[in-house]
């Protein structure tokens, strides 16, 4: 495979960037609501992330 051109790089970032700007409310909207959150509510978050970590974790382990 051929690296990225100069113009696709560009592209790249341009379109990078107009996905965190169209998103920017909904992120700015969780960091509001982030402050509110109880220690529950942040431990059911945490879990299904932590397993995702440990399965890619096996998965490395086991390449």
């Amino acid at each position: 495979m051929e690296p990225m051109s100069l113009w696709e790089k560009l592209l790249l970032g341009v379109l990078v960037v107009l996905v965190l700007l169209w998103f920017r409310p909904g992120i700015k909207a969780s960091f509001r609501e982030r402050r509110h959150a109880s220690q529950a509510e942040w431990l059911s978050a945490l879990i299904p992330i932590a397993l995702v970590a440990a399965f890619v974790a096996l998965l490395i382990m086991l390449t």
